[in-house]
């Protein structure tokens, strides 16, 4: 679906302009709007009537008709309508975490993708900005585990937004950004969001007399801002980062699960189920003492206590999953020297982190580390205010890249690491390395570049649409980038075993793989080209 977006529409700029910087979290429940202007002190939340629930909150619900656009409602809209409690083609929900997925899309019989949902979200804040907001910069966030593809669809998607500066940044960066705590600190952040669960260790520059972190701004195209070249560029570096596609929505469908087993789920039950677990999140119940909640229509009742509620976390596994990426998260800290006690917080952020069961095993996991709980909906949107054009995000590769040679010893190829997961980009200096021909009188070297298909012990499988968590062998498979590998031309040709090809491999600012390829035998240069994107 290809919508467009009007440069002339609601956010025409009037006398009384207030310049800033708008933030968008979309989310797989919730999006939030956050705008600061040049001269705030504070973000507010936007109230974006009638879309908005409350103050720069938005469901991230669409109720979708027919193309011709007539029959279309957005987020609160969706839910006074009684829309929302419908199992229909035209609604759609719970859809953000799969734009960029390669995992099954049970949004395929949906009137929309979920790429065109979440485009018609972000077209409708857009064109719904009250008229004295004259923005000047856009900040965005994207997950861990779908970063790559995830920042493709959010450039084509922004393309069409006029905008001087756009800027993109992981949500556990931008929740670490806005946690308050004094430049310089290194900070564990968990974000436990409604469709993600991500665990970030974020180092924020500064500190000592040093100046304070902030974010630099870049388009999608690669394009720099103006006077970027004036800038002091200070960075935040993510020293590990893991991410699992389960949250907030898997936990109320383990909850219908539980209670129905035999009765279909659907939105009605699903909102109900939502809302029983805020109940059972909140610090004044009693571990015994039952909660209800009904549907709209009050056909179904749902009813659980706490510790039913603790258990049926348990067995479905989510303490073991956050456990793995915790120690995954640690160890990518320990290769950047890093470890638990040298953190000054850690940060808890996203809706599920009201689980008291959460909150628990993470106090005895960090302790003595404090727990810091800024507002937990917001919080992403907000830190990603603080992403002001001044500083570059310094991230780190979660997957790692790989060349694939042919190995003279063992005589058959192998996938030779040139970045390994946790290599903080862009990089300060090239990684260099030799190549040789393989045969006489060869003309030219080919180089596929790939990146591990797996890295971890859990996988989310669907079975009737309830997620269960499995484990799954942890042997590295390698995916290559393009079935179209790079060619450099030898001449002369080279000879078996001659030493033919310098290659340096850097990632720039847009996360671009650069190589650059010269000639050792004549020292002339080839070619320098992106082969691709990281992650």
């Amino acid at each position: 679906m290809d919508t467009q977006i009007n440069p002339n529409s609601s956010s025409a700029i009037n006398s009384s302009t207030d310049k800033g910087t708008l933030a968008i979290d979309l989310g797989n429940t919730t999006t939030v709007v956050a705008f600061q202007g040049e001269f705030d002190q504070k973000p507010r939340l936007l109230d974006l009537p009638p879309i908005t629930r409350i103050s720069g909150e938005i469901p991230s619900l669409i109720w979708f008709g027919n193309q011709s656009m007539d029959q279309i409602f957005i987020g609160q809209q969706v839910i006074e309508m009684g829309l929302n409690n419908r199992e229909s083609l035209e609604l759609s929900s719970d859809f953000k975490r799969w734009i960029g997925s390669n995992k099954l899309n049970p949004h395929s019989d949906k009137n929309l993708s979920p790429e065109a949902a979440g485009e018609i979200i972000l077209k409708e804040i857009w064109t719904r900005m009250p008229e004295n907001l004259d923005i000047k910069r856009l900040v965005l966030t994207a997950p861990v585990d779908t970063y790559k593809s995830y920042r493709s669809w959010l450039q084509k998607v922004c393309n069409k937004l006029p905008v001087e500066e756009i800027a993109l940044v992981d949500e556990p960066t931008a929740a670490a950004l806005g946690a308050g705590l004094p430049p310089g600190s290194k900070l564990l952040v968990v974000d436990i969001g409604g469709s993600t669960s991500d665990l970030s260790l974020v180092e924020l520059e500064g500190g000592e007399g040093r100046p304070d972190p902030v974010a630099q701004l870049m388009r999608f195209n690669g394009v720099d801002l103006e006077g970027k070249t004036k800038q002091v560029l200070r960075c935040a570096k993510v020293l590990g980062k893991a991410g699992f596609s389960i949250g907030g929505r898997d936990i109320d469908r383990w909850i219908v699960s539980h209670i129905y087993p035999q009765t279909p789920i659907n939105e009605s039950l699903l909102n109900a189920a939502e809302k029983l677990k805020c109940k059972l999140s909140e610090g004044i119940i009693r571990e015994t003492q039952v909660i209800t909640s009904s549907t709209d229509d009050n056909i179904y009742t749902l009813r659980l206590s706490r510790d039913a509620f603790e258990e049926l976390l348990n067995q479905q596994g989510l303490i073991r999953v956050l456990d793995s990426l915790l120690e995954n998260t640690l160890a990518g800290g320990r290769a950047n020297s890093c470890t638990l006690e040298d953190l000054e917080g850690v940060v808890l952020v996203g809706g599920g982190s009201r689980i008291p069961l959460i909150r628990k095993w993470l106090e005895e996991k960090v302790h003595p580390t404090p727990l810091l709980t800024p507002p937990a909906v917001e919080a992403v949107a907000v830190g990603a205010l603080k992403l002001t054009p001044e500083v570059t995000i310094r991230d780190v590769l979660s997957r790692g890249v790989s060349l694939r040679c042919w190995d003279q010893r063992t005589q058959r190829h192998i996938w030779h690491p040139l970045f390994f997961a946790g290599q903080p980009w862009p990089t300060n200096r090239p990684l260099e390395i030799v190549l040789s021909a393989s045969r006489d009188n060869q003309t030219e070297l080919e180089l596929t570049i790939g990146e591990p298909e797996i890295e971890g012990n859990h996988e989310v499988i669907y079975t009737n649409g309830i997620p269960t968590i499995q484990s799954i062998s942890t042997e590295k498979r390698f995916i290559p980038w393009s079935n179209n590998p790079t060619s450099i031309k030898l001449d002369p040709p080279g000879k078996i075993g001659e030493d033919c090809l310098r290659i340096r491999f850097s990632i720039d600012n847009n996360s671009k793989l650069i190589m650059e390829a010269i000639d050792m035998r004549n020292n002339q240069d080839l070619t320098k080209e992106a082969l691709g994107s990281v992650k």
